[in-house]
């Protein structure tokens, strides 16, 4: 059995899975045809302050999720809800996301899966703390604390839970809201893949690859679901997450988005392997920006 999904892009990525011998529950990774294999390994690229018109912002939003697929009959019903928040500290982003998913299985009877993950972030792009926490039926299966750095020529994290350690953190190595940006930008650009390294503190070994695929840039979307979403450019991307052993070849997880100009994700696909549930935006605030900073 694998935990439950982590803060995804920006916010809405899952979790990354938490290997457990318990039964059924959620699984992430589904193969990746014509990938090209090894071609997400490249040498990390530094991505860039953003040139477009990308301006992250604050936001409160919260997602119906409900069963979208299952695959060979295992899973019998998945529901549930994620709420994502962000706040502008001037200096920084404040995140949290709650995650709560109810399944039934043939063989495993009912799951409740919660995750708690929370992240203070500079702006800079140099300095990240986070906590995840992550439960099945009221059982901590995993939590994961600590501290990371970034600077040009790479970095460290420090991690507090689940053991104290240190690992090193590889040049061109983004923290979340930087990852969003960079997808962002690089769907504003043009560009229809990239494959930047991402350490985002929801678990315990450090930094993973990611694989981003984006579908165009379109300026102006057709019926946003909310009204502080119009005139906002938007582009359709799908992300997929690797850990960083040579052999990995398949996913662990991935996930599907409709991403606005400003980081908020609608039209969510999220891919447990045995179903796959779908993200729908249910409520969004988005509070003005700090007058002073």
């Amino acid at each position: 059995m694998t935990g439950l999904p982590h803060r995804l892009t920006h916010g809405l990525r899952p979790s990354r899975p938490h290997h457990t011998t318990a039964s059924a529950a959620v699984r992430f990774g589904k193969c990746l045809a014509l990938f090209g294999f090894m071609s997400a390994f490249v040498a990390p690229t530094t991505y860039a302050t953003p040139t477009h018109d990308i301006r992250l912002s604050a936001q409160r939003a919260s997602y119906e999720l409900t069963l979208a697929e299952s695959s060979g009959g295992t899973t019998l019903s998945a529901s549930g809800h994620m709420t994502y928040s962000v706040h502008d500290t001037c200096t920084a982003w404040a995140t949290q996301q709650h995650l709560d998913i109810q399944s039934v299985t043939r063989n495993g009877g009912e799951t409740h899966l919660v995750s708690d993950y929370t992240t203070l972030e500079s702006k800079d792009g140099h300095h990240l703390a986070f906590r995840t926490v992550q439960k099945s039926n009221n059982t901590i299966l995993q939590a994961v604390s600590g501290e990371a750095t970034l600077t040009p020529n790479g970095g460290e994290v420090h991690y507090e839970k689940p053991l104290r350690k240190t690992l090193k953190l590889q040049a061109g190595t983004l923290f979340p809201m930087a990852h969003t940006a960079a997808i962002l930008e690089a769907a504003a650009s043009g560009k229809t893949e990239i494959s930047p390294l991402l350490f985002d503190g929801t678990a315990a070994d450090g930094a993973q690859y990611t694989y981003i695929s984006t579908y165009g840039w379109e300026a102006t979307p057709p019926a946003p679901p909310f009204a502080l979403l119009a005139h906002l450019p938007t582009t359709r991307v799908h992300v997929a997450f690797f850990n960083t052993t040579p052999d990995s070849m398949m996913p662990d997880y991935e996930i599907g988005m409709r991403y606005f100009a400003n980081g908020v994700s609608d039209k969510l696909d999220m891919d447990f392997g045995d179903f796959r549930m779908s993200g729908t935006l249910q409520h969004l605030s988005i509070p003005q920006a700090p007058k002073k900073c």
